[in-house]
């Protein structure tokens, strides 16, 4: 995420390097932690394409044709080898069954809703913390920038402190910005995911128990 700041270098006619060293001791901090946002994304993204491609809608539909012919042992078994974690969660709900569906469901699927929201408060941190570390680098230097004005002797000696105090403050405040931005937009697609996967946990929830009580009204 800290190569987000490469336009800006551009921009500025520097190299990274240039402006990492002018942004001031506030960019350490500011990398830090866009490292950690990047980790977290990369890993986050591969985990959404992992769970997509391990959907298996046909075995889910399967195991609920199964549940409503009163063949939960048959329900189970085609369930068993699949890795969709809807699948495994009726799995788990259907092997416990006698002692409490719901509570085996409501167990199994937070255990599989938890997978999907790992990591997702320490990027929430990064994005946060970010801007405001941006912000903490402008006070930093703009009070580099007063110190040189309040030194006294003449501007044009002091013209270097008070453009470097400038330059710290404004690279500290784009470069903050830029990890959040580019962290946000990771951020709110791997969260509309966790809501697909709470809606279909919710809509498997509804569908096992209609057919449970569908089965035992015909038995």
């Amino acid at each position: 995420m800290i190569t987000n700041t490469l336009p800006v270098a551009l921009l500025m006619g520097q190299s990274f390097m240039e402006l990492f060293i002018h942004g001031g001791p506030i960019m350490w901090p500011i990398l830090l932690i866009s490292f950690i946002g990047l980790t977290v994304i990369v890993e986050r993204i591969l985990f959404i394409v992992r769970e997509t491609a391990a959907r298996d809608h046909e075995i889910v539909e399967k195991m609920l044709e199964k549940v409503e012919a009163r063949d939960l042992d048959g329900a189970v078994e085609i369930g068993k080898p699949s890795k969709d974690y809807i699948a495994r969660i009726l799995v788990y709900s259907l092997t416990n069954k006698e002692y409490s569906l719901h509570n085996a469901f409501v167990r199994a699927s937070n255990n599989e809703l938890a997978r999907f929201q790992q990591g997702m408060s320490i990027l929430d941190t990064v994005i946060t913390a970010a801007p405001l570390l941006g912000l903490l680098g402008t006070v930093t230097g703009m009070m580099e920038t007063f110190g040189a004005l309040g030194a006294g002797g003449d501007i044009a000696s002091s013209a270097s402190k008070i453009t470097g105090g400038v330059g710290e403050a404004l690279i500290a405040t784009a470069c903050g910005l830029l990890v959040a931005i580019g962290g946000l937009f990771p951020f709110n697609y791997v969260n509309a995911r966790i809501e697909e996967a709470k809606h279909e946990v919710a809509d498997a929830s509804n569908a096992l128990e209609i057919l449970l009580k569908k089965s035992e009204a015909n038995s």
